[in-house]
């Protein structure tokens, strides 16, 4: 079932929305889904669609995207229909456990039969009811609903999504890729909701493809909950390849323990309205974070990259690095805080952001914060803003290497401090290869996963 609303007075008319559909939200989702609910809305609904008088949304005033007419999809009879036959990832240097999601619902067509013994990937909605013990445990346990409207918005109309777990001392040799899919006839609010638990000495590595296979706007509110246990090691990296008619507000909210390792790298190649909310907190002793990010913006995209690292236990590591290339009349905004709480004595904590601006229009708002109330700490963080190098052009020139070829080559030099983060070896030259494409203006269309490589439905970009 589709409900189609006009928005146009917001909290208005989104509690008018969540009161008359609340019996289909509810309809066949788990109790503990359904126990959230209700208070997730009271929040969103005294704290609203935030603008940019919102100080933790200063720089992005979300309100005008929410508005318009907006189908949304109740029930999964979008994940039904022959969308996913379109991808077909044959990449043959990625090989990666394949889940297909369409519209935030997770598609019946998924074979995750190769998967290791014990590991679980499947709906959201149907492993909650077969797992019961791990989604009640685990499920609303990190995603802040009670402070951030959108994580809040999210708990309030959550539905569908994939279900990610992996059991004690498995390590999952290829990794599991989730492809995001948006797709439709008509313009569409989605709400997709993942978990992902990784239990004790495991280790997986997951990717994020986020794509657009038609041209209609598509105003997205994704979030995962991820639970690294003692010893566990996660990767997780979110590719962003979406027409400029798509707004994304998508939240990683990450909770560690003892000795975990956790790297996750958002990658926003191209989009329209973007927000990346990641939040860590180091709940043990020993973790140890890494937390990057590459954004690249032309035309009047916008990219907001919102961060937050909580050091709440001694003895941990957080290494944040964040780089963002604009042209044209982009902009762009980095909010990085790290908090140092009076236990996380020893704590190493190292922050930065970096900007490239290609133009006179081209704009970004950068503020790294540090927070700290332990003594015996190793903490720094800091902000870079700038253009081309004109000496090391000259350099280049002057061994023969055109201006616009001299362009690319700087770009790239200065984005791969990021790219060479990827552990994945396979998904760092697809990456590598596709930001350079990016530079070289040859992603005129979003008519590939970019993770996949795979082709799909031509859709321009406005």
């Amino acid at each position: 079932m589709n409900k189609t609303c006009r928005i146009v007075n917001l909290q208005e008319e989104y509690s008018q929305l969540f009161q008359e559909s609340l019996a289909h939200l509810e309809d066949g989702a788990p109790s503990k889904m359904n126990a959230l609910r209700t208070k997730a809305f009271e929040v969103f609904n005294e704290k609203g669609i935030p603008s940019n008088k919102v100080e933790a949304y200063k720089y992005t005033n979300l309100q005008p995207y929410f508005k318009g007419t907006l189908d949304i999809a109740l029930t999964n009879e979008a994940a039904f229909n022959d969308t996913v036959t379109q991808f077909n990832c044959d990449v043959p240097e990625l090989d990666t456990h394949n889940v297909f999601l369409v519209n935030g619902w997770y598609s019946h067509q998924n074979d995750v039969s190769g998967l290791p013994k014990g590991v679980i990937v499947g709906s959201l909605r149907d492993m909650a009811a077969q797992h019961p013990d791990i989604f009640d445990k685990y499920y609303g346990e990190t995603a802040p609903a009670d402070e951030d409207p959108m994580a809040a918005m999210n708990t309030a109309f959550a539905q569908g999504g994939a279900f990610v777990y992996i059991p004690k001392g498995v390590v999952v040799d290829k990794p599991i890729q989730l492809v995001n899919i948006m797709n439709g006839d008509s313009d569409r609010l989605v709400f997709q909701r993942n978990l992902v638990v990784v239990e004790e000495n495991a280790q997986v590595k997951m990717m994020m493809c986020d794509h657009t296979i038609s041209p209609q706007k598509f105003v997205i509110n994704n979030l995962t909950e991820v639970f690294a246990n003692e010893n566990s090691v996660f990767d997780v990296y979110n590719v962003q390849n979406q027409h400029n008619l798509t707004t994304q507000v998508s939240g990683i909210y990450v909770h560690q323990k003892k000795h975990s390792n956790i790297l996750t790298n958002n990658l926003t190649l191209h989009s329209g309205i973007t927000r990346n909310n990641v939040a860590v907190t180091m709940d043990d002793e020993q973790c140890e974070s890494h937390v990057y990010g590459l954004y690249l913006s032309d035309k009047n995209q916008h990219v907001d990259n919102f961060t937050f690292i909580d050091h709440a236990k001694p003895h941990c590591q957080s290494f944040e690095l964040f780089k963002g290339v604009l042209d044209d009349s982009a902009s762009g905004a980095f909010t990085g805080k790290v908090l140092v709480q009076p236990d996380a004595q020893q704590t190493n904590a190292y922050q930065s952001n970096n900007n490239l601006l290609l133009t006179e229009n081209a704009k970004i708002n950068s503020k790294p914060q540090l927070e700290i109330y332990a003594d015996d700490v190793k903490c720094s963080h800091g902000a870079t803003v700038g253009q081309l190098d004109d000496e090391a052009m000259f350099y280049l020139r002057a061994r023969g290497i055109n201006e616009d070829e001299g362009r690319i080559l700087l770009m790239f030099a200065f984005a791969y401090e990021v790219i060479e983060k990827i552990r994945v070896e396979p998904l760092k030259e697809n990456i590598r290869q596709l930001v350079e494409k990016r530079f070289r203006g040859e992603f005129d269309k979003c008519d590939s996963c970019v993770v996949c490589g795979q082709q799909g439905t031509s859709v321009s970009c406005l």
